[in-house]
C-alpha cells in the first residue's frame, strides 16, 4: 500500500493516503502550465461511520505563492465511509510553475455528531526536470 501511496496521516481513524502523478500530456511548459493528478484514498479505520462534508487545500506553488481553496465534499460528493471501509477519488491541479506542493485537511461528521478535520499529508507536486 505504501509504494502506491507513498503520503499517509491518520486522525482518529481516518487514514488519508495519497498519490500524485505529474501528467505530462495535460501540461505546456513552454506556456507555463504544469498539471498533475493525485489520487486520494480515505480508509476509516475507526469505530463510527464517518462522513466528509468540507475540503481545505493549501497549494504553493514553486514561487512560494499560496492558494487556499475550500468547499463543500470532494468532486462533487460528499461520501459516507462506514468502518472497515475506504472511498477513493481523482483530481487535479495545475501550477504555473513546475514545482509546487499540497496539504490540507478533510472536514468529518461522526455517527455521534462530533465532527474533526482529517490531515491530508503534505506533498510535492514536481515536474520534470527539463521543464524547469
Amino acid at each position: 500500500m505504501e509504494a502506491f501511496f507513498p503520503h499517509a496521516a491518520t486522525t482518529r481513524g481516518v487514514t488519508v493516503r495519497v498519490a500524485v502523478t505529474f501528467l505530462p500530456e495535460q501540461s505546456d511548459p513552454e506556456n507555463g502550465r504544469w498539471f498533475w493528478s493525485y489520487h486520494i484514498r480515505l480508509e476509516n479505520n475507526g469505530p463510527q461511520t464517518v462522513q466528509l462534508m468540507t475540503r481545505h487545500w493549501v497549494i504553493i506553488d514553486g514561487r512560494g505563492a499560496t492558494n487556499d481553496v475550500q468547499g463543500d465534499g470532494v468532486v462533487g460528493d460528499q461520501p459516507i465511509i462506514r468502518p472497515g471501509a475506504s472511498y477513493d477519488y481523482v483530481s487535479g491541479c495545475p501550477l504555473t510553475t513546475s514545482t509546487g506542493a499540497m496539504h490540507g485537511s478533510f472536514g468529518m461528521v461522526c455517527d455521534d455528531g462530533s465532527s474533526f478535520d482529517a490531515e491530508i499529508p503534505s506533498f510535492a507536486l514536481n515536474g520534470p526536470v527539463s521543464a524547469r
